[in-house]
């Protein structure tokens, strides 16, 4: 069905592969080495085109190009990939324990207004 999927909304999908190495290079400024050696560190993973070429989405080149600025800034490319790995990992933490709190507040029958909350 995926085929069936108008490509307004493919386009639309932050994780659609919709760009080759080439163009998300130039996108970024950047080179293909560059983005290859990010893949090897294993931050992001570009699919491959039935040709075996590698596609990048969005979402990916977004991440790329926040490794690009860490490297730009002198942070050696391994390093960059670890510091963003962190960073995800932090937000989906402050996410997570946010729908928790919410969760607790429900039960609890508060209203939301914080009162008698701790801010620890």
């Amino acid at each position: 069905m995926a085929a069936e999927t108008p490509l307004s909304d493919r386009l639309d999908d932050d994780d659609y592969p919709a760009y080759t190495m080439g163009r998300a290079a130039e996108m970024l400024g950047t080179t293909p080495a560059f983005l290859r050696a990010i893949g090897e560190a294993r931050l992001i993973t570009p699919l491959r085109s039935e040709g075996g070429h590698r596609r990048y989405s969005r979402y990916q080149l977004r991440i790329a190009a926040r490794a690009r600025e860490l490297v730009d800034r002198g942070t050696p490319i391994e390093a960059a990939c670890r510091i963003i790995i962190l960073e995800d990992q932090l937000e989906e933490a402050q996410r997570i324990n946010a729908e928790y709190r919410r969760a607790a507040n429900e039960a609890s029958g508060g209203s939301g207004s914080g009162v008698g909350v701790g801010s620890g």
